[in-house]
């Protein structure tokens, strides 16, 4: 695929089933993650995978930080959060590592790993991969964090959902251009 048709018509693939990328496709995914913007060489970031039983253990890790925010969490939203590593048979979570630098402030790391990110659902849609990017509450929940091993400069970016799109993807919304662009002259 060519890059200008990966980044102009890239979708998010919300339903998604067996199978999951391969290890050459997972390979390019990383890949493609590595060459984001990076000022200063710092490599802000790092990846956890997620498949198999241990989708069946993040959500009890969801669970858990669900119940330890709200002690009256009904069992349907218990359910629920125990679903959601299931949607996909493959999760990448991608983690910001934010290193003191003198140049490069917290933020620009914090945009760098959500470039790798997105080199990496760019990289799904070239390889015909299905893809969505989800965060929620428990992408910023201390109590996921640390089951998930973070370091007290970590933090997680995107649950970066990959397998087979199960419909036809949608095709991407055509935006004015002029919505979003203008000039500015001083």
């Amino acid at each position: 695929m060519e890059a200008l048709d990966a980044l102009l018509n890239r979708v998010s693939v919300p339903r998604l089933v067996d199978p999951a990328p391969d290890a050459a496709q997972r390979e390019l995914l990383f890949r493609a993650a590595l060459r984001a913007p990076d000022h200063g060489q710092l490599r802000p970031w790092r990846f956890l995978t997620i498949e198999g039983e241990a989708r069946e253990r993040m959500g009890e890790l969801f669970a858990e930080a669900l119940q330890v925010k709200d002690s009256q969490a009904t069992p349907e939203a218990l359910s629920k959060a125990r679903g959601m590593p299931l949607r996909a048979p493959l999760l990448v979570v991608v983690i910001a590592r934010v290193q003191a630098h003198p140049k490069v402030p917290e933020s620009e790391q914090v945009i760098a790993a959500g470039c790798a990110a997105h080199g990496m659902l760019l990289a799904a849609h070239a390889q015909g991969i299905g893809a969505v990017w989800r965060t929620g509450d428990m992408a910023y929940d201390a109590h996921v964090g640390k089951g998930l091993g973070l370091a007290a400069d970590e933090q997680i970016i995107a649950y970066l959902y990959l397998g087979t799109a199960e419909r036809e993807l949608r095709r991407a919304p055509e935006l004015a251009l002029e919505d979003f662009v203008s000039a500015w002259n001083g």
